[in-house]
């Protein structure tokens, strides 16, 4: 993995850093010696992440239990985090790709979804901005997918609301970027967690029928996620905003 002397020190708050490609995220950016903060619902995952980093013999991230549908105690909760700081950076990466077909959602789901893919990323970054704009500088970087740009079947609303991450990502990148904060986007293709492969061990061909789809014959991982984050938060990606950057191995 590249090294940015640029992140070295600077404050970096992920979502979800409890596992997956938030834990990729957050181990990345502890390697670079930024001062890291995560939040996650998941108590044992956020204690994984931790471990993994510290048996690295890196310092330990900072982290905090919160359910990100609760936007009032979120905002306290990371308010506390980090005490007050501004923070560099900030990795809008929690979310839920759980497949629901058309017919069978209810307004009670599209709402939770919205709760769990999108609200928190808008309320956060309005949080975090404020700070960002005193220092003058900052990085936004939200979590999005190729699923609506596929037109993914089976996930209506996720696709919905992951299309709305790239239009998010503009219209911020917009507005902030008189001050110096620049906002961008990951569009990951299927990223192969431990949650992903436990979901498709019940039929492992899948996993070479979207290798099959892709230029590049090699699964994407959470590392590979986390690479493209680290960038879009260092200095050498200084004049990068507004973009949607997709990451899926040549699928789309």
């Amino acid at each position: 993995m590249a090294t940015y002397p640029s992140l070295s020190g600077r404050l970096v708050l992920v979502t979800g850093g409890g596992g997956g490609i938030g834990a990729a995220i957050v181990e990345a950016f502890a390697a670079q010696h930024a001062d890291v903060a995560f939040v996650d619902v998941d108590a044992d995952g956020a204690a994984r992440t931790v471990a993994r980093v510290v048996d690295r013999g890196l310092p330990p991230p900072r982290c905090a239990l919160v359910d990100l549908r609760d936007i009032e105690r979120t905002l306290q909760t990371v308010d506390t985090l980090l005490g007050g700081r501004a923070a560099h950076a900030l990795v809008n990466n929690a979310g839920n790709d759980t497949a629901q077909p058309l017919a069978e959602v209810t307004v009670a789901d599209w709402d939770d979804r919205v709760a769990v893919n999108l609200r928190h990323q808008f309320f956060l970054a309005q949080a975090v901005s404020a700070g960002m704009r005193a220092a003058r500088r900052g990085a936004i970087v939200n979590l999005g997918s190729i699923a609506w740009m596929m037109g993914a079947a089976g996930v209506p609303v996720y696709a919905t609301l992951k299309s709305a991450v790239a239009g998010l990502t503009k219209s911020l990148a917009r507005e902030l970027g008189a001050d110096n904060i620049r906002v961008n986007a990951i569009a990951p293709g299927w990223v192969l967690t431990e949650r992903q492969l436990a979901k498709g061990a019940a039929d492992p061909s899948k996993f070479q029928r979207y290798l099959d789809r892709q230029c590049l014959k090699t699964h994407l991982r959470p590392e590979h996620v986390a690479e493209l984050a680290l960038w879009l938060c260092a200095d050498e990606s200084a004049l990068c905003t507004g973009q949607t950057y997709i990451l899926d191995g040549g699928v789309i």
